[in-house]
């Protein structure tokens, strides 16, 4: 089964926001409250595959702000490297395009990790921050890190390699069981309909901020130094069972922003937010109660 190219359209309104290498997609939803920007993953992903349990919950308080990063779902094609700096200034597009001098931020993996890096640089324009697994704050051995690093700079094996692979269904099912989740989810099958149309549609493979992070010697985009500087309410949210973010490295991250609560979902994995959608919409609808 293949799904509608646009999977989110159901979702809410959705918005173009001219830039110079394309246009950015928002979906929007919500009539009145406070304003929150939700921020997606890296790979295949977008506002439906990380939002769609959870954008009808929080918009029933708050004004809802999806956003498909550069290159990603529907802010495609984009011409231009879509680097650190590029993708924060993204949130600052959908900020001023929508004339919000600040909102909360809600972040997955790369997007925990841009929300937590935009609340260091632009203090004043984030009221909340929410940050699911996030990255940015990891680090590795020196063989692990000099591998990523090959990876990284090899279009064959960050892209090409990887679509080839992801084309099959049966790729995308083993990915999310043995990568995203850690457990039974109740809408499986729908989630890999979509992430293999994904894949049909725009190919796979890690993306440009994450490939852009990787330094030769060390990380480029670590976060852990600065992360005392963040100094809205934060709320990290990890899964027990997440084979891409340790819970201990998001628990020292939790620990070292002032004011900062930290939740653990055991038996989660990476996508706690679509293993576990109602217990993680609690969680952050409680979080962004005034």
């Amino acid at each position: 089964m293949t799904m509608p190219r646009d999977s989110a359209a159901d979702l809410g309104t959705s918005i173009l926001i001219p830039q110079p290498e394309g246009s950015l997609r928002v979906i929007t939803r919500g009539e009145s409250g406070s304003p929150v920007i939700l921020l997606s993953g890296a790979g295949n992903d977008n506002i439906s595959l990380s939002w769609r349990r959870a954008i009808p919950t929080i918009a029933e308080g708050h004004r809802v702000f999806a956003l498909d990063w550069p290159k990603q779902g529907g802010s495609t094609p984009w011409s231009g490297i879509a680097d650190h700096q590029r993708m924060l200034a993204s949130i600052d597009a959908v900020l001023d395009h929508f004339e919000l001098d600040s909102a909360s931020l809600v972040g997955l993996s790369q997007g925990g990790a841009l929300a937590l890096a935009f609340a260091i640089e632009k203090p004043k324009r984030v009221e909340r921050l929410v940050a699911l697994a996030p990255a940015g704050i990891l680090s590795f051995g020196p063989l692990v890190h000099r591998l990523l690093w090959l990876m990284a700079k090899s279009t064959f094996l960050n892209r090409t390699l990887p679509t080839l692979i992801f084309r099959r269904r049966s790729a995308c099912a083993w990915f999310a069981r043995t990568s995203l989740f850690a457990g039974p989810v109740d809408d499986f099958d729908e989630i890999i309909d979509e992430y293999h149309a994904d894949v049909l549609a725009h190919g796979s493979g890690s993306s440009d901020w994450q490939n852009g992070s990787i330094g030769f010697r060390s990380m480029k985009v670590d976060l852990r130094p600065r992360l005392h500087e963040i100094q809205c309410p934060a709320l990290i949210i990890q899964g027990s069972d997440d084979v891409g973010v340790a819970p201990e490295k998001s628990r020292a991250a939790a620990d070292a922003i002032p004011n900062s609560r930290y939740e653990l979902i055991q038996g989660a994995g990476h996508w706690s937010n679509r293993q576990c959608p109602e217990r993680v919409n609690e969680l952050i609808v409680e979080f962004l109660r005034p």
